[in-house]
């Protein structure tokens, strides 16, 4: 068996595979995981003399060759195979890390807590952001949920809110819009030089040096950037070419600006609103299956095998994951898969509990109306919000890891609105006007992995 690798790939995984020479089929293939400096890996397999090149990871797909041709029915096993041994294999702790990281906040509109919790996962690839004043006037929320690291998380927690406020439609009041291109510009800053900078400092310890190096000799100096309409200015360096992580994230954030709630979601992460306790969902989970999905994923090239794009990558739609958004005759919006936001705009009234996001760790173990049931109960006895979310990180950890549900990373934020909202509309005009605002019986609310 050999190995070839190509450095570069901030907090990238790598699966290495020992296989068995008398299988033709690979069944005895033992996977171990494990960080490593490298993004690619050839694997030459004994008697059945395939070669395997690619990106073996979460999110990844892989070019399958067999005798110099290429294999598309060996690349599907490979992928599916991959990524069963990353969701069930290898992967959890002997133990549950319990510790949460969490925190409440206020202001005169509404109050928020959250609580976030590594589980039995080997490594945290959650990120969240809270800023009840954005500005004046605006609130945000958002929920991160990383998949092949970590780093694409941490640069929307990092950057995303940052991008909302800058855009010129943000100005003008168009919330919607800014926060879609937002979504979108997060794809663009991983790109290039600056992007594998930041990324690196994300990262792990050694990226994060090696980041920190490549910043003080590359970044422009003083003035270089100052005709530059973004700061994000451009950066020559050794990574000029990069094309951005092959790791990826969802993004769910919610936005509140006086009675008005912006909602956009790429990804299985989700928001739901309690309405006289009753959970409406605010956003669709983008799995492969979905009609308007696969169509798309299907006219961009891509394919859709045991429920993932490209066998692999269980979302439809994501920050990050460069190697589906590869087609330069398309745009972003058509690509097989993009960071295009759901965006969905609530006139909030009198009935309006609270808002829950939270990753699907959260969603896998509760539907939307067992959530909102669950914090209506815990409400009656607990006023400290990041309570009752820790509550529910505990309620859902799994005692075990025989089934898979309830080892997931998880983050939940609960904001209240603080004070009545004024509203002429009632809460059934509301979901009768709002397209997206679903109740749950509209909603497939079952699990999937």
């Amino acid at each position: 068996m050999e190995f070839l690798c190509e450095p570069g790939l901030p907090d990238s995984r790598l699966f290495h595979f020992k296989i068995d020479n008398h299988d033709r089929c690979g069944r005895s293939a033992a996977p171990r995981h494990g960080k490593v400096q490298s993004s690619f890996s050839v694997v030459h397999a004994g008697c059945c003399r395939s070669k395997v090149v690619g990106l073996c990871g979460v999110g990844a797909s892989a070019s399958v060759k067999q005798n110099g041709r290429t294999c598309p029915l060996l690349r599907r096993m490979l992928c599916s195979y991959v990524s069963f041994c990353y969701e069930k294999m290898g992967i959890y702790l002997s133990s549950p890390k319990t510790e949460k990281l969490s925190e409440n906040g206020e202001n005169d509109r509404v109050r928020f807590g959250l609580s976030s919790m590594q589980g039995w996962r080997a490594t945290m690839e959650d990120a969240h952001a809270a800023y009840p004043d954005l500005d004046a006037s605006t609130s945000f929320f958002g929920v991160y949920d990383g998949h092949g690291g970590k780093v694409v998380a941490k640069f929307c927690a990092k950057y995303l809110h940052q991008q909302v406020l800058k855009h010129e439609a943000y100005t003008a009041g168009d919330i919607g819009t800014s926060v879609q291109r937002a979504f979108f510009r997060m794809d663009e800053m991983m790109r290039g030089q600056r992007g594998w900078r930041e990324l690196a400092i994300l990262g792990d310890k050694i990226n994060k040096f090696t980041g920190m190096i490549e910043g003080l000799i590359w970044s422009p100096r003083g003035g270089d950037s100052n005709d530059q309409v973004d700061d994000w200015a451009f950066e020559e360096g050794p990574h000029s070419d990069f094309p951005g992580p092959t790791s990826g994230s969802t993004a769910c954030v919610a936005v509140v600006r006086n009675n008005q709630l912006i909602v956009a979601n790429a990804g299985d992460s989700r928001c739901v609103i309690s309405r006289k306790g009753q959970a409406y969902n605010l956003s669709r989970d983008h799995k492969p299956d979905l009609e308007v999905e696969k169509e798309r994923i299907l006219k961009a090239g891509g394919f859709i095998h045991a429920g993932r794009v490209n066998g692999s990558l269980n979302l439809a739609r994501a920050i990050g994951d460069m190697e589906f958004k590869q087609n330069k005759y398309l745009s972003a919006e058509k690509q097989i898969v993009t960071a295009n936001p759901d965006i969905n705009t609530v006139e909030l009234c009198d009935d309006d509990d609270f808002i829950v996001l939270a990753c699907d760790g959260i969603w896998d173990c509760m539907s939307s109306q067992k959530l909102v049931d669950f914090i209506h109960e815990q409400l009656r006895s607990e006023s400290k919000l990041s309570v009752v979310c820790e509550r529910v990180l505990d309620k859902c950890l799994a005692p075990s890891t025989a089934t898979g549900e309830g080892c997931d990373n998880m983050t939940m934020i609960l904001v209240q609105f603080k004070k009545p909202i004024k509203s002429a509309s009632s809460a059934e005009e509301q979901s009768s006007h709002s397209e997206s605002v679903e109740t749950e019986s509209k909603v497939d609310e079952s699990p999937e992995n």
